[in-house]
């Protein structure tokens, strides 16, 4: 997923959480601004995720970047102004939480280079929390990468035995981890490729479980301050909402936004939160934290008018041609004719299918 307004996204989590106020939008998100990250003295932050997070590690591989739009134009068009492999027309979340932190201008970088700035990214566009192997017994098919969650921790494990260890802990203990966002790659592969909510619903337990493993690795590697985030809503994206389009109105939330496809990811945040809350019994001394990414997307359909957006245009693709949601498959962002909207930032809420 590619969203065109992440800083929007990022200032609604009061550092990981959604606000609850009974204030106006522009003021919760004033409110945050001034409130900031800073204060949680953060040294570094280690990221490991898909194309929400992935900041070029997609495009230097070459299988993955040679199938990556995200490689090209016109992706990155409004802030770098090249293609970055950032799946976004500039810059992502975690740009903005680095920006908040330590008022520094985003960066590009790759392999062993991270270990001289103060974030290091293991993300992978297109990446899942299970592996190809698991993934190919349930019959779905990966696409342009391997970089499972396990695969982005070894990738973490061997940064570390280079760059702290032995002293990793008293190293790691004011750095903040993000595992994820990852684990919605594999319901948007089975829903593209024809499996019932049924069968996507059995894998849910599998996906958080293989998260959960996930977080209790980079306890072990010294992190003391993790934010684990959930899904987005699944059913608002063009992508889905062309495939699953029906003439049901029932079908439909008051944003128009698939219900069925909402209630999914909501069944799989309430997995992740609730395995989120059993761990943290078993590791009280360790700052666990749940993302609320879905509403914090909700919140930003919500407030979309006041915060100067097209209330015409919240489910249709910026990036993108044809059809209701402005989306084709067959002909998607970056391909030859393909056009983009303007203003991109204002108006738009995704730039590209989901």
């Amino acid at each position: 997923m590619a969203l065109a307004i992440r800083v929007i996204l990022l200032n609604l989590l009061v550092i990981f959480g959604v606000l609850s106020q009974k204030i106006t939008a522009q003021q919760q998100v004033q409110m945050h601004k001034k409130r900031g990250i800073r204060a949680c003295k953060f040294d570094k932050i280690y990221q490991l995720g898909d194309s929400i997070s992935d900041t070029g590690n997609c495009i230097r591989d070459s299988f993955c970047g040679a199938h990556s739009s995200c490689s090209k134009l016109p992706y990155g068009m409004n802030y770098f102004h090249k293609p970055t492999g950032r799946c976004s027309n500039g810059l992502l979340m975690i740009d903005f939480i680095d920006t908040g932190i330590w008022s520094s201008s985003p960066k590009s970088l790759q392999g062993s280079k991270c270990k001289l700035y103060t974030w290091c990214k293991f993300c992978s566009s297109r990446a899942t929390a299970l592996s190809a192997q698991v993934l190919a017994k349930k019959k779905i098919a990966m696409s342009i990468t391997n970089s499972s969650l396990s695969v982005q921790l070894d990738w973490m494990a061997s940064h570390f035995k280079t760059t702290c260890s032995p002293d990793c802990p008293a190293q790691l203990k004011r750095s903040l981890f993000l595992v994820g966002h990852i684990g919605g790659n594999e319901i948007n592969f089975g829903l593209s490729q024809g499996k019932t909510m049924e069968e996507l619903r059995r894998m849910v337990p599998n996906i958080v479980q293989t998260i959960i493993h996930g977080v209790k690795r980079v306890i072990g590697f010294g992190a003391t301050r993790i934010l684990v985030p959930g899904n987005f809503p699944k059913g608002c994206g063009p992508a889905f909402l062309m495939q699953f389009m029906t003439n049901n109105s029932a079908a439909y939330d008051e944003y128009h936004c698939l219900k069925d496809l909402n209630n999914l990811a909501i069944f799989y945040n309430d997995h992740l939160q609730q395995a989120i809350d059993e761990m943290k019994k078993e590791y009280p001394n360790i700052t666990l934290i749940y993302g609320d990414y879905y509403n914090a997307y909700m919140w930003l359909l919500q407030n979309a008018v006041s915060l100067g957006l097209d209330k015409n245009s919240l489910q249709k693709a910026c990036c993108g041609i044809g059809g209701d949601y402005n989306y084709d498959k067959s002909k998607k962002c970056g391909a030859p004719g393909v056009s983009v909207c303007a203003p991109l930032v204002l108006t738009s809420v995704g730039m590209d299918s989901i």
